[in-house]
């Protein structure tokens, strides 16, 4: 049995990013994430059992980067708004450089592909971002809601933004994304 071509998987997951934000999870099959990567459909098939199996390892792989990503020099002792706008800006920088990436973490968490435990697992990789809205709830510093919901008011417009200038091919300044922030923060404060 041949080894692992890791580049050959890259090249696979590549292109099944870019099929899924150009067609929907559900409108990509095998040969197509094949065509797109170059390579016989065969050689896809080496590498993973069916479309189902390659979707679940690369939102694994995926939502490892994101979780990494978001976390880069966050320090959870910082005073919460230092610390909120180190994940927040994390946000923005990994949804504009792993775009591709972001449309399929968020088509793959609502589809059936993904299964409950996986979910749950991906939801633990974030468990100091969670922590840290805790920390800010406890010092009464933003808004006494439900986690959940501060969480998607937070990710929401980030998200936002980043497919709107992705799709419209709009530059995103600096100064908006200040104001994003600002507009953010003084939403969620107390």
């Amino acid at each position: 049995m041949k080894p692992r071509d890791e580049n050959k998987v890259n090249e696979i997951y590549a292109a099944t990013l870019q099929l899924v934000k150009e067609n929907g999870l559900s409108g990509i099959t095998m040969s197509m994430i094949a065509r797109k990567a170059g390579f016989a459909t065969g050689t896809v098939y080496i590498y993973f059992e069916n479309k189902e199996q390659l979707i679940v390892q690369l939102f694994e792989k995926c939502f490892r980067n994101y979780a990494q990503d978001y976390f880069a020099g966050f320090d959870p002792s910082a005073p919460f708004k230092v610390a909120f706008h180190t994940i927040w800006m994390n946000m923005v920088k990994h949804s504009t450089a792993k775009f591709n990436e972001l449309i399929f973490i968020e088509q793959c968490f609502h589809s059936p592909f993904i299964s409950e435990e996986t979910r749950k697992t991906s939801k633990e990789m974030l468990k100091p971002w969670l922590d840290l809205i805790e920390k800010g709830k406890n010092e009464k510093l933003i808004k006494q809601l439900e986690t959940p919901w501060l969480m998607i008011y937070i990710r929401g417009p980030v998200r936002e933004m980043i497919k709107y200038a992705e799709y419209n091919k709009v530059k995103i300044s600096k100064e908006l994304i200040d104001n994003m922030f600002e507009m953010c923060w003084n939403g969620i404060r107390a």
